[in-house]
């Protein structure tokens, strides 16, 4: 066998090899494999955002929820009815803390200030309102006593019901907080008072109040005080 020279080895070592030639299956599987990563990393970043926003809806809903509970127990935990202790005898009322909360709240307020003690029934308008007040004025009710004068008697349409409890929409500070007590329906009820409440007992009571002798201007001729008011969680 003939031996190559250590010359022709090494010009065969210097001439330039070409580059290797890459098969159609590798570029296939490379590809493929470049796909299925691509894939695995896309489908991980979805699974774990939508995770992460799943916890964080929860964690919305459930901190929505525990507001709604405090409120919930904070309206529980305010009286429902308070006691007035009459001249007459007592008249018991139940408080409608969710449809008018601003006007229970300060009720409850001027309740414990103590200020509802020994106020008068400053007017008593027969077949319509009793009213307990600091001030002489009509306010609210003279409307509708100018009414009944107009057309000879009261409207008494089953608009409204008996023996709600209200205050005046006007404005007014602690002092002006005026107490309504309706004794026959009012049509017109909600353009003139805020209904905080209604009698649930002693509707006798208001009636006896009602039929008091009053002067032109409906003013009761004998004194009728509020002694006190006594409030109650339930009863």
């Amino acid at each position: 066998m003939a031996r190559i020279k250590p010359q022709a080895l090494l010009q065969q070592s210097k001439k330039k090899r070409g580059p290797a030639r890459i098969s159609v299956t590798t570029i296939i599987l490379s590809s493929l494999i470049v796909v299925l990563t691509v894939f695995f990393l896309y489908a991980t970043y979805r699974h774990w955002s939508q995770r992460s926003r799943i916890q964080i809806e929860n964690n919305k809903q459930s901190i929505f929820e525990g507001d709604g509970s405090f409120i919930d127990s904070k309206k529980s935990d305010l009286p429902g009815y308070a006691i007035l202790d009459t001249a007459k005898g007592s008249i018991t009322v139940e408080f409608f803390k969710d449809s008018s909360p601003e006007a229970v709240d300060q009720f409850l307020d001027l309740c414990q200030r103590g200020h509802f003690n020994g106020m008068l029934f400053r007017h008593v308008i027969k077949h319509y309102v009793i009213e307990a007040g600091s001030s002489d004025k009509l306010g609210a009710a003279e409307d509708w006593t100018l009414k009944g004068k107009h057309y000879g008697q009261l409207d008494t349409s089953l608009k409204h019901e008996a023996f709600m409890l209200g205050t005046s929409k006007a404005k007014h500070d602690d002092r002006g907080f005026e107490l309504f007590i309706t004794t026959a329906p009012i049509p017109d009820l909600n353009e003139k008072l805020i209904v905080f409440g209604k009698v649930i007992k002693g509707q006798d009571v208001v009636q006896e109040i009602e039929e008091v002798d009053t002067d032109e201007h409906y003013r009761p001729k004998s004194s009728i005080k509020i002694h006190r008011v006594t409030l109650k969680q339930s009863i």
